[in-house]
């Protein structure tokens, strides 16, 4: 027997029930027109999987939308209102109405639109079948181009002339891959990434800002790593890394993740990607547009990779931890675990990554004041003894205290 969509998941869903999307429904529907919510929201409900926000089409103009959210006492920003689109505000949630359209003409990243009242031709204008789904406000689902099928299993395909899809905004290219990652069942359909390696070259056209935005949320998913095999294969990775890319690295750290409970984490999983030992994560983070806090991460994982794999003791690992946080320890350690020919399940490198979340490293136990109390005069010099001690204190294994510090501040250097 075919498998078969359970629609009462749409008629039940929560997010429909609320009295915020309430509100919303009853003012558009005071402008005679007739809406529906649209795209992710139902395809996430029917897959059973949470939803982000709730996006609304609507054969009502923006000026009527504008006027109903007036009338309604409903907070109203028009977001882009040249490509028919409104924000309305209903018990502080936001929901992006867009009045139906289809493109008059388009560049590859920004499109000239004209309203219309065909819901088939505003489906037809959609990336892919799975995202062409709307429903009522009672849930029934509104399917025009016959898309739905795509969810048994799930399947990302773009909607009709894949390349005239693409050209439309080269930004699904990578869409096209993220949404593979992400909601794709088996193999990635061969259609769609034959038209992306056709039409590479508009890549060019799309912003470092959103490639960032793209590849971080396609390292997140589950498959993350098969779809970067593929990318990998097509050669779309090295544009977009600028340095060797290492696919079956992030599937092992995908399945350690897995194995040790972590949440998968996109910065991590992009230094399992592309990062090596000493590699350039500067570069890196620059390509991608990182901010200053993902580089940084980036760079001690880099800088850290090979103290981490040649770790001789605990006390290693702890000093780690002293100088770069738990969480600096434990993504370079997962990342070099990854890169290393260690078992999953492995008992050492297992021990080693608890120590992330057993041990706190402590202050050293004198500072600056303690220094200057010696009549040592503010500057550089407060430095360099508190750099001494500090490399004697690390030695100890963080075991002399305070006193045992002050002692040995007072020791001559080299006495």
């Amino acid at each position: 027997m075919a498998a078969k969509l359970d629609l009462d998941r749409l008629h039940s869903a929560p997010w429909l029930r609320t009295t915020a999307i309430k509100r919303v429904f009853a003012a558009l529907a005071a402008t005679g027109g007739v809406s529906r919510a649209v795209g992710g929201a139902v395809r996430n409900t029917l897959l059973g999987q949470p939803i982000d926000d709730v996006d609304i089409a609507t054969t009502a103009t923006p000026d009527a939308i504008l006027s109903a959210a007036r009338a309604s006492g409903l907070h109203a920003i028009p977001t882009g209102l040249q490509h028919g689109t409104v924000t309305l505000v209903a018990d502080g949630v936001r929901f992006e109405v867009t009045t139906l359209r289809r493109d008059v003409e388009t560049d590859g990243r920004h499109a000239v639109v004209a309203f219309t009242g065909d819901w088939a031709l505003d489906a037809g204008r959609r990336d892919f079948t799975i995202n062409a789904l709307y429903c009522d406000a009672d849930g029934t689902l509104f399917d025009p181009l016959g898309c739905s099928a795509d969810l048994l299993p799930p399947h990302v395909r773009f909607i009709g002339d894949a390349r005239a899809r693409i050209r439309e905004d080269y930004l699904r290219i990578l869409r096209f891959f993220r949404f593979s990652a992400r909601y794709g069942c088996g193999e990635i359909d061969r259609v769609g990434v034959d038209a992306c390696a056709a039409e590479r070259a508009g890549l060019a056209r799309v912003s470092a800002e959103r490639v960032r935005v793209e590849i971080l949320k396609l390292l997140t998913t589950a498959r993350a790593a098969d779809v970067c095999r593929t990318m990998q294969a097509y050669g779309f990775l090295m544009p977009i890394v600028g340095m060797p890319p290492q696919p079956s690295q992030l599937a092992r750290l995908v399945e350690i993740e897995a194995a040790t409970g972590l949440v998968p984490d996109p910065i991590r999983r992009l230094a399992a990607l592309a990062l090596y030992p000493h590699a350039d994560a500067n570069a890196l983070a620059q390509r991608l547009r990182l901010s200053g806090d993902e580089r940084d991460r980036l760079k001690t994982i880099a800088a850290q990779w090979a103290h981490v794999r040649y770790a001789a003791a605990a006390i290693d690992d702890r000093r780690c931890i002293y100088r770069h946080g738990a969480a600096g320890f434990r993504d370079t350690l997962l990342v070099v675990w990854a890169a290393g020919g260690a078992d999953v399940g492995d008992r050492y490198w297992s021990q080693r990554l608890s120590l992330a979340d057993t041990w706190t490293a402590p202050k050293l136990p004198v500072t600056g004041q303690d220094v200057m109390a010696l009549g040592i005069a503010g500057g550089p010099e407060v430095g360099r003894h508190l750099a001494r001690i500090e490399a004697w204190w690390l030695a100890a294994d963080f075991t002399p205290d305070r006193a045992a510090c002050l002692a040995e501040l007072q020791r001559p250097p080299g006495g």
